[in-house]
């Protein structure tokens, strides 16, 4: 089975046809997304997040985005990867920017790449569609910019600046991205840009009228249940309690003896085990 294209996601915006896109971090995770029907995994900076430990996805580094895309490849053959450009992977110089694309898809597996930014960076999008890469642009909260923003704020709310946000979206698709994740930004905006551009948009926290939704594998399953749900994020299950009540449930059975039993053990030939007694 050959991986869906990045054009096809075009063809579904033309048909009407919503998608949903999940990130993936490893093997595991990303073998069970692609297994329930997901057509696109992005292997997130936020990793850094809920993977990692960090308070944020400034600290990810390219090492870190292209081990965890490695694994997420290995573990699809028809989702479309996305892997994240890491903060400081691509401001630095186009040179940098290149390399690390590359170093994405060809060390990583990856079939696309995602940045943040507006027309600031549509000169290296443009290049790097010129050179093969497929990139996948991202406005509205750009975590990566988060301490310019001072917290996680909704962005896009003056007439100022939704008109900058639909520019930015407009300059995107003509340098060739293929898609644009919408990042916490009102829904009537999110609305404007999905229905001014050609290409698909992808909201998170964006409301519901953007071409596809991303969601963080994490939140959806609730494995950080001790937490805040974000406002933009929907629990679907609860693994975090499911995953404390499995391990303690192991914890009384060795303490107590239950585990393990005969049906868990292997066993010695008589014969054998009388051989090993006499040869002792």
């Amino acid at each position: 089975m050959s991986r869906i294209s990045v054009h096809k996601l075009k063809e579904w915006k033309a048909e009407g046809r919503r998608f949903a896109m999940l990130t993936a971090y490893d093997y595991p995770s990303a073998r069970l997304v692609e297994q329930a029907g997901v057509p696109v995994i992005l292997v997130g900076d936020s990793l850094g997040s809920v993977v990692l430990g960090y308070e944020s996805t400034v600290p990810v580094t390219m090492d870190d985005v292209v081990y965890h895309t490695r694994a997420v490849a290995r573990a699809t053959s028809r989702a479309i990867i996305v892997g994240d450009m890491p903060f400081m992977s691509y401001q630095a110089s186009p040179d940098d920017a290149m390399r690390n694309a590359g170093r994405l898809l060809q060390e990583g597996g990856a079939t696309a790449v995602k940045l943040e930014g507006g027309t600031h960076v549509v000169p290296l999008v443009r290049r790097m569609v010129e050179c093969g890469i497929p990139v996948m642009g991202h406005l509205g909260l750009t975590p990566q910019s988060v301490n310019q923003f001072g917290g996680h704020r909704v962005q896009g709310r003056t007439p100022a600046a939704a008109a900058r946000l639909i520019n930015d979206a407009r300059a995107l698709e003509e340098a060739g991205a293929f898609a644009i994740v919408l990042e916490t930004i009102p829904a009537p905006l999110a609305r404007m840009v999905t229905e001014r551009v050609t290409v698909p948009t992808i909201g998170i926290g964006a409301g519901p009228h953007c071409d596809g939704q991303v969601q963080v594998f994490h939140d959806l399953l609730g494995i950080y249940d001790d937490c805040r749900p974000l406002k933009h994020a929907k629990r679907y299950a609860s693994l975090g309690e499911t995953i404390r009540s499995a391990v303690r449930e192991y914890i009384g059975e060795v303490e107590e003896g239950g585990f393990p039993t005969a049906a868990h053990s292997f066993e010695m030939d008589e014969s054998t085990l009388a051989e090993l007694v006499q040869a002792r």
